[in-house]
């Protein structure tokens, strides 16, 4: 099952989600993911929507393992971009932001 999430910083709710990248500390604004199986490892692809300290919107590309964001390069059957668009759906402002 693909799965979508928002991220809101609103008084009292959780703290919002931030990611290290290249170009400082980013909020996590949206992210789509698609978990993934092969024998007994369990992993995740996911694509979100970052937001930098300036503003700039970032689009990241990762897997997941254990719920941390692993680099490297990101590789998906052909049969799954089907449940990642599903997750797409869910998660409207990731997906405007691809062009999609």
């Amino acid at each position: 099952m693909a799965t979508a999430t928002m991220s809101t910083a609103k008084k009292g709710a959780p703290k919002t989600a931030t990611a290290a990248t290249p170009w400082g500390t980013a909020t996590l604004l949206e992210e789509a993911t698609v978990p993934q199986r092969v024998g007994d490892k369990r992993f995740a692809v996911v694509v979100q929507l970052l937001e930098a300290t300036n503003g700039e919107r970032l689009i990241r590309f990762a897997y997941t393992t254990d719920g941390s964001a692993r680099r490297g390069p990101v590789t998906m059957r052909a049969r799954d971009l089907e449940r990642l668009r599903a997750a797409l759906e869910r998660a409207p402002v990731l997906q405007e932001a691809l062009g999609l």
